[in-house]
């Protein structure tokens, strides 16, 4: 019991297994995820103290957006860029990049992580229905549902699946973490614009980012084991034939 026991955790931390380490990772950072969002919908479903957080923070920072043209200008452009139009022709563009580099499965899967994860962030705003933060002079006026934010889990699942390629591709534990970071900002970016322009509290974008990881991780997972599966049974198949045919040249000889 015990060997089969250190059989099967070994499997799950190496690397070269169909179901091994990457799968392992996958799951690990879909549970931390999940209980994260979870956690946080529960806080503002019950109105815990965070909620009281989210309405002072939005109020302040409202105050401050209409004495700053430029900043409110530039961070207008960026959540523009981020709307649903804008990330669906940036990952129509990342797919293109991919074909183009003959990344397949990175193309599917980014076809599959951003629009689906947009239509299910869809989904989680009609099952909470937060009203959005209202204003006398609201900067930007939305008639849509404010939790999760949109907004944030488009960036988060863009240029988190980016980062999980560019990563993936990277010859240097400096590039890699280089790449994590700028991920990181930009999600950060897009997030601190629309709790600047008054269109989501504090809470609406930290769980949009919990959500945004779950999603990512069950796609990039989950056709990460799909290619590693197909690949595996290639190579079973591959030899299982080499050993009919050795055998077979072997009884011609006899």
């Amino acid at each position: 019991m015990t060997a089969r026991l250190h059989r099967f955790a070994r499997a799950r931390f190496s690397p070269a297994e169909e179901f091994g380490l990457h799968l392992t990772l996958g799951v690990l950072v879909l549970l931390l995820a999940m209980a994260g969002f979870a956690r946080i919908a529960g806080a503002v479903v019950a109105g815990a103290p965070i909620t009281q957080l989210d309405v002072d923070l939005a109020n302040w920072l409202h105050a401050h957006a209409h004495g700053n043209d430029a900043l409110r200008t530039s961070l207008m452009v960026l959540t523009q860029l981020h709307s649903t139009p804008g990330v669906l022709a940036l990952t129509g563009l990342a797919g293109w990049w991919l074909y183009r580099r003959g990344a397949r499965h990175w193309m599917l899967t980014i076809l599959v992580t951003v629009p689906g994860g947009m239509v299910l962030n869809v989904l989680m705003k009609h099952t909470f229905e937060r009203a959005r933060p209202h204003f006398e002079e609201p900067i930007l006026t939305l008639t849509t549902y404010s939790f999760p934010s949109g907004h944030t889990v488009a960036a988060t699942l863009l240029y988190g699946f980016l980062a999980c390629y560019l990563v993936r591709h990277a010859r240097s534990w400096q590039a890699r973490a280089g790449w994590v970071l700028l991920a990181c900002v930009m999600v950060l970016l897009v997030a601190g614009s629309r709790l600047y322009l008054g269109a989501h509290y504090l809470s609406d974008v930290l769980a949009a980012m919990a959500e945004g990881c779950a999603w990512l991780s069950v796609c990039v997972t989950g056709v990460a084991t799909l290619r590693r599966r197909q690949a595996a049974q290639a190579a079973r198949a591959s030899s299982a034939a080499s050993a009919r045919s050795a055998s077979t040249n072997l009884s011609e000889k006899s």
